[in-house]
C-alpha cells in the first residue's frame, strides 16, 4: 500500500458532490491504528478503509446522478460589489437601569433581495444578516429574550463569554421551535472583548449558520487603553447560492472538509469597499463555517492588539499575514502607510483538505481605500493576562478520523479520544478552580481546531515534528487551530460548575462527532 492514496470515482462531475478523492495525501501509518467507538459496526479504519471508500463513493456518486439534480451554483458576478461596508444594527437595550443590558432576539425565516432579480430566505436574527450587535460593558447584567420561529428546535452559544453553563446554549439546553426562553447571566469584570452568539443545537447547528444564523457580542472596559481609536467591525461570513437564489446544501465534500460557499461577506456585503482614513481598530471574527482565512491587509502597518479572549499584554506588529481558523477573532490596530485602493485578501491556506477540490488560491475579500497616515505609538502595556499558576490536573484529546459507510454525510466521523459525540456521555470531569494542562494533538493529515466552553486559556507549547516552541506572543484563547499531527499544550481553569462542550468548530466536523463533554464540580 502506498502512503499517498487517491480515490478516483466514475463519476467526475456530479457539482460538487462526487467525491473523486477521498483522501488526499493521507498518513495510513497514523490511521492505522484509529479507534473506533461510533455505534456503527460499518465504522473502517486503516488500508481497508480507504478500498471501502472507493467503493461507497462510486455507489453513493452513482445513486445520486440517479436520484438527485447536481446543484448548480450562482457565479460571483450575480451579487453586486464595492458598495461600501455595511455598519450593523444593534440590537436596542430596553432597560432604563444603570449596568442592565436586555433585550429582544427573534430567530425567524427571512426574505432578503440580494438583488433585484434574486430573493433569498435565510434565517436571521431579528431579520438582518448578520444579527444585530450586541454591545454590554463588563459588570452587566444581561437578560435576553430569545424566541424560535425557525421549523427546528435552536439555542443561543455565547461564544468565548465566560457565563454559566445553564446560560451558555448547551445543544441539551434547545429552544423548540414555536418557543422561547432568556438567557440570564452577568459579564465578569476582565472579560472585555471581541465575541459572537450563534446556534449550538444538536445535529443542527451545521445548517442553521449556514442559513444566517450569527452575530456579533462586544464587551467594552470601563478603562480601554484603546478607547482613542476610531473602529470598524469585519464580521465574516460564508454564503453558499444556488443558481435560484436558494441557500445549497451541503455537498459530500462540504461534510468532509468543512462547507466554503462561493462567496466570503463582510458585514453580509459581498466585497465591500472599507474606508480607512487613520490609524484605526479593526475587531475581525471568523464567523465562517469551515473557511479559513489567512488575512493579507496591504498598504498598511498592522498590529495584532488582541484575540479571542480580549486585548494581549502588549501590541505585535504582523509582517505575514493572519492567520484565522472558524471561529476564532482578533483585534488589529491598522495604519495606512500610503493613499490609494488596495485589496484585502485571504491568501491561499492549503489545510489538506481532502476530496475533489481545486488547488488553494488568494481571495479578494475587498477594497481598502486607505489615506496615509502617520506613524503611532501605541502602549506598550494593553493589559495583564490572569496568573493561573502550577497546573495540577493534566488531560490529553487525541483528534482522529474514520470512514463509515452508514453515514451519508460524506462518509466520514471525526472523532475526540477514538469516540463520536455522545448527548448521554460525560467523556472529562474537572474540579472547579483547579488549573490543569490540556494537550491536544490532531492525529490527522488535515488541519482542525479546537474550541472550549466556559473558560479561556493560555498556549504553554506547540509541539511538530519532533520540535517543541512556545506560542509567538501572550494571549487568551478559547478557539486555537491545529495543523496535521501538532500537539498544542494549553493551561486552563473552569471557574464555574456544569457542563461545558469542547470540540473542532468546524461545524460540519462537530456535527460529525468531533465534540466532547466536560463535567466540572
Amino acid at each position: 500500500m502506498k502512503r499517498r492514496i487517491f480515490l478516483l470515482n466514475l463519476t467526475a462531475a456530479i457539482s460538487g458532490l462526487a467525491v473523486t478523492k477521498a483522501f488526499a495525501k493521507m498518513d495510513h501509518s497514523a490511521m492505522s491504528n484509529t479507534m473506533c467507538e461510533t455505534n456503527s459496526d460499518e465504522c473502517l479504519k486503516g488500508d481497508r478503509m480507504h478500498h471501502e471508500h472507493m467503493n461507497m463513493n462510486m455507489n453513493m456518486n452513482m445513486n445520486m446522478s440517479h436520484n438527485k439534480k447536481p446543484q448548480k451554483l450562482l457565479p460571483t458576478s450575480a451579487l453586486p460589489q464595492g458598495q461600501d461596508l455595511p455598519e450593523l444594527v444593534r440590537l436596542k437595550n430596553t432597560s432604563d437601569q444603570p449596568g442592565t443590558f436586555e433585550a429582544n432576539l427573534e430567530a425567524k425565516p427571512v426574505k432578503i433581495k440580494l438583488t433585484p432579480q434574486l430573493t433569498t430566505e435565510f434565517w436571521a436574527y431579528n431579520g438582518t444578516i448578520p444579527g444585530p450587535a450586541i454591545e454590554a460593558f463588563e459588570g452587566d447584567k444581561v437578560k435576553i429574550t430569545v424566541k424560535n420561529s425557525i421549523p427546528q428546535a435552536t439555542t443561543v452559544h455565547w461564544h468565548g463569554l465566560l457565563i454559566p453553563s445553564n446560560q451558555d446554549g448547551n445543544p441539551q439546553d434547545e429552544i423548540p421551535a414555536g418557543s422561547s426562553r432568556t438567557y440570564e447571566f452577568t459579564i465578569p469584570e476582565g472579560n472585555a472583548g471581541t465575541y459572537w452568539y450563534h446556534p449550538h443545537g444538536h445535529e443542527t447547528v451545521s445548517e442553521q449558520i449556514a442559513r444566517g444564523l450569527a452575530g456579533m457580542f462586544i464587551v467594552r472596559s470601563k478603562k480601554d487603553p484603546l478607547a482613542s481609536f476610531p473602529e470598524q467591525n469585519w464580521f465574516f461570513s460564508d454564503l453558499k447560492l444556488t443558481d435560484k437564489g436558494e441557500i445549497a446544501d451541503n455537498s459530500m465534500v462540504d461534510w468532509m472538509n468543512g462547507r466554503e460557499g462561493q462567496f466570503v461577506l463582510i458585514n453580509g456585503a459581498y466585497r465591500p469597499k472599507i474606508t480607512v482614513k487613520s490609524a484605526t481598530r479593526v475587531r475581525i471574527w471568523n464567523a465562517c463555517s469551515g473557511r479559513y482565512l489567512n488575512l493579507s491587509i496591504p498598504g498598511c502597518d498592522v498590529y495584532l492588539v488582541g484575540t479571542d479572549g480580549g486585548l494581549m499584554p502588549k501590541p505585535v506588529q504582523l509582517n505575514s499575514p493572519l492567520l484565522l481558523s472558524p471561529a476564532e477573532r482578533a483585534e488589529l490596530v491598522i495604519v495606512p502607510k500610503q493613499s490609494g485602493t488596495v485589496y484585502l485578501q485571504s491568501i491561499g491556506y492549503h489545510r489538506g483538505k481532502m476530496g475533489n477540490v481545486p488547488p488553494e488560491q488568494d481571495i479578494i475579500l475587498g477594497e481598502l481605500a486607505l489615506t496615509e497616515t502617520s506613524p503611532i505609538t501605541l502602549p506598550s502595556m494593553l493589559r495583564e493576562l490572569p496568573k493561573l499558576g502550577q497546573a495540577t490536573a493534566h488531560k490529553t484529546l487525541e483528534y482522529t478520523e474514520v470512514m463509515d459507510v452508514k453515514e451519508p454525510r460524506g462518509g466520514m466521523l471525526f472523532l475526540i479520544n477514538g469516540k463520536r459525540h455522545d448527548m448521554q456521555r460525560i467523556d472529562l470531569e474537572s474540579k472547579i478552580h483547579e488549573v490543569e494542562e490540556w494537550t491536544i494533538f490532531n492525529n490527522s493529515h488535515m488541519d482542525h481546531n479546537f474550541h472550549i466552553h466556559g473558560a479561556q486559556f493560555t498556549v504553554v507549547s506547540h509541539e511538530l515534528n519532533g520540535k517543541k516552541n512556545p506560542p509567538k506572543y501572550a494571549a487568551l484563547k478559547d478557539t486555537i487551530n491545529l495543523r496535521p499531527h501538532e500537539k498544542i499544550t494549553i493551561k486552563i481553569q473552569q471557574n464555574m460548575p456544569g457542563l461545558r462542550m469542547y470540540h473542532c468548530h468546524i461545524v460540519e466536523h462537530e456535527t460529525l462527532g468531533m465534540m466532547g463533554q466536560l463535567m466540572v464540580k
